[in-house]
């Protein structure tokens, strides 16, 4: 079992939570503090969790997780709320580095992570979360490559530019042409949401999934060129 089913089955679990991601960290800068909370100096490893109660409202949590060298079990050493998040920032959005900067109500904490694949997941999951939990103020990302933000929503734009477009036909032409456009946004969005939720379970393979949000994307768009002729050909 890795390091990160074992966090979830430990310490999320049993309070009703299930993991959303994970990502495995070290400080860019180190924190000036002379003994650990455990009595002395030490090895360990930390891992930033994003987790979400399984009871509704839902209440997402950024949780830091140390394990100690010599021991098998993990801790909790902070939390946040999602609300008390300000800001991500990517730091390069020319390539997939694994540095970036998490700034909470009550401080900064920049991080490296164990891989730039990583660091890219564990962001794409983050921002999806906030613009599907956060009710009022959503944390700013900077710095953030455009393939890690707004991959449902820009399925979203495109539908109801596409639904505009058809605006202005009239009658029964119009309602057929927004019907069928409108089934299809939902069934790509549910098939994009689909896609977003396994590379939440499985935190890797983040090429293979644009790739084939791409491949939906090109799908949906042809499927609407499609609509729009049939809508020509029943006004005509």
């Amino acid at each position: 079992m890795s390091a990160k089913s074992i966090i979830n089955k430990e310490l999320f679990t049993p309070h009703d939570e299930k993991m959303l991601a994970a990502v495995q960290v070290k400080r860019r800068t180190k924190k000036k503090i002379p003994f650990l909370a455990t009595g002395g100096q030490g090895d360990y490893m930390t891992f930033i969790c994003l987790s979400v109660t399984n009871k509704k409202p839902s209440h997402v949590s950024i949780t830091k997780v140390k394990q100690f060298q010599g021991s098998s079990s993990f801790i909790k050493r902070s939390q946040w709320t999602l609300d008390q998040l300000r800001q991500v920032n990517g730091i390069d959005t020319s390539k997939d580095c694994p540095e970036f900067d998490l700034m909470f109500d009550n401080g900064l904490d920049q991080w490296v992570a164990s891989s730039g694949g990583e660091k890219c997941t564990f962001i794409q999951i983050l921002h999806h979360s906030c613009q599907r939990y956060c009710s009022a103020r959503k944390p700013e990302f900077v710095n953030c490559q455009s393939k890690l933000l707004g991959v449902v929503y820009r399925c979203k734009g495109f539908f109801n530019r596409m639904g505009k477009d058809l605006g202005s036909h009239q009658g029964r032409q119009k309602k057929q042409g927004n019907s069928i456009l409108h089934s299809a946004a939902d069934s790509v969005t549910s098939a994009v949401q689909k896609a977003s939720q396994a590379l939440n379970e499985r935190g890797e393979r983040l090429g293979r999934a644009e790739e084939r949000t791409a491949d939906m994307m090109n799908s949906a768009e042809q499927f609407a060129v499609t609509a729009h002729k049939l809508a020509m050909k029943h006004k005509c």
